[in-house]
């Protein structure tokens, strides 16, 4: 379960492969890769237990920088390349980063970083990808090298950043464990028992890999010894393409593609054969029950969802049959056991909403932030653990989301969940996304607001925001609908498709 392994025995078969450039290294090169990158941080001075911080969009020095701190011991920290300067800043500070990798896609954000490299005191490299400036390049760092192991290898860990939709991002440290890097790998058994990933699987990722779950797939289908498909950015079309054009037999993606797929013209989509698709998988964000059974209808049962986290104390999972039967629903546990409870932190009954809780996973441990980590832990039952989403079970133990606790609406009392609203705007066929949160009333303590992006902006407008609470009302309690409606050119979304609420609430609540 380690690229090593496959690159003795299947030396030429494809470990990567850029879905539109067709660029493709083979198991045999991305093991000389990786050497040759250990090689290179132990270089730059990057020892043992050290934190590395790489910002990259998705190409194959990726995966070059993933395994070379993989076998070099290092704790790898995976930021969003759409970050700036100052938030770039202060998740090397939190992690304690000894150097940055940044891709020249974000040349700018490198240079603004290297000029006020003084903001980050314990950086010790800033060093590029590509030409920027005069930083130091990777790719000529890595050519001077040797292709043979380090002599000190020994396995890495990684630390995962939130995304920051409800506040500062905070960082999970997953300690490395000890010994040779080429041993079991935890995620790779998961979604290989789960969904059927193995040596022969050809997985295509069109998100960016710097996210915890696309990060986590690609590499354990190499760990599997198969092809990792990537694509350097989702575009609906170009998706259905490489699936076509690499015979692609599993992908994951997240609802808001799933949306964006359906819209295609049905000669497009029907214009590629998918005949190879074994296994689609879904996750991140909740998906409107029309638009999973469109999928569904149109792939057929081939469908898997899963809810987790970065936390890592829990997944739920769930098949298209068992969705079929119970639509709504992100499944069951498979990893920990599912509790629903009060704000006091008791059991509910069956049915009840409420905080979900995991006990029998992984302990949630927040970086440098104490405060946090124990309000992710039961008042009741201290080893349940939450990462802040509410729902309930039904009789047979199936989840179903609700929303975060931090998005609920409090109205004259009633408890508000804006997924709901969300998930039924999200249908409407002038509708291309939806937010939904609170807003101050003065007799209410809080009323429903919806910031809608329309599929054709000249819709935008008051009537447009009659008709969608009308809508709304014939379809919910006049409780849950939004009373006003504004209108976006585009709403916020990090590319997992979560929803940065917190940006559009703070007009409205300017002290949040």
């Amino acid at each position: 379960m380690h690229p090593r392994v496959h690159a003795q025995t299947a030396r030429d078969k494809p470990a990567l492969v850029m879905a539109c450039s067709g660029e493709t290294i083979t198991f045999g090169q991305l093991e000389q890769r990786a050497n040759r990158g250990a090689h290179a941080l132990r270089a730059l001075g990057l020892n043992t237990g050290d934190a590395l911080a790489i910002a990259c969009d998705n190409r194959p020095e990726f995966f070059d920088l993933y395994w070379a701190a993989q076998r070099a011991g290092l704790i790898l920290v995976l930021l969003s390349a759409r970050l700036k300067r100052d938030e770039i800043a202060y998740i090397v500070n939190d992690s304690g980063a000894r150097a940055i990798v940044i891709s020249s896609a974000m040349a700018d954000t490198a240079r603004d970083t290297a000029a006020h490299r003084d903001m980050m005191p314990a950086l010790g490299q800033i060093v590029a990808i590509g030409s920027v400036d005069e930083l130091p390049d990777w790719s000529r760092l890595c050519a001077s090298q040797p292709d043979t192991p380090i002599a000190d290898e020994t396995v890495g860990g990684r630390m995962v950043y939130s995304s920051g939709t409800t506040g500062r991002p905070k960082g999970l440290l997953f300690a490395s464990a000890t010994g040779s890097p080429i041993q079991p790998n935890g995620a790779a058994l998961l979604f290989g028992k789960l969904y059927g990933l193995d040596a022969d699987t050809v997985y295509l990722s069109p998100a960016p890999l710097y996210h915890s779950a696309p990060m986590g797939m690609t590499t354990s289908v190499q760990a599997l010894g198969g092809t990792a498909v990537v694509l350097a950015k989702f575009d609906p079309e170009e998706f259905l393409r490489a699936i076509e054009r690499w015979k692609v037999t599993a992908v994951m993606v997240v609802p808001t593609m799933f949306i964006r797929l359906l819209a295609l013209p049905d000669d497009v989509r029907t214009r590629y054969d998918l005949s190879s698709l074994r296994t689609v998988i879904h996750a991140a964000a909740p998906c409107p029950i029309p638009v999973k059974q469109a999928m569904i209808a149109w792939l057929g049962p081939i469908i898997q969802e899963f809810y987790a986290g970065s936390e890592g104390n829990g997944h739920v999972t769930i098949n298209s049959a068992e969705w079929i039967a119970h639509p709504g629903s992100v499944g069951r546990a498979v990893v920990g056991t599912v509790h629903i409870c009060d704000d006091d932190g008791n059991e509910l009954p069956v049915g009840d909403t409420g905080m979900i809780y995991f006990s029998g996973g992984k302990p949630v441990n927040y970086h440098n932030d104490p405060v946090k980590t124990a309000s992710a832990y039961n008042p009741a039952h201290p080893d349940w653990s939450t990462m802040g989403d509410v729902g309930r079970l039904d009789g047979e133990g199936y989840l179903y989301l609700s929303d975060r606790k931090d998005f609920m609406i409090i109205s004259g009392g009633v408890n508000v969940y804006p997924q709901e609203v969300e998930n039924l705007l999200a249908t409407h066929p002038d509708v291309a996304d939806a937010a939904v949160f609170g807003v101050p009333n003065p007799d209410f303590g809080e009323e429903v607001k919806a910031v809608i992006q329309p599929k054709h902006w000249d819709q935008a407008g008051d009537d447009f925001a009659k008709a969608l609470i009308a809508w709304c009302k014939e379809r919910l309690a006049d409780i849950k609908c939004p009373r006003s409606i504004d209108f976006e050119g585009e709403l916020p979304r990090a590319e997992t498709g979560k929803l940065y609420k917190k940006e559009l609430k703070a007009r409205y609540w300017p002290a949040v």
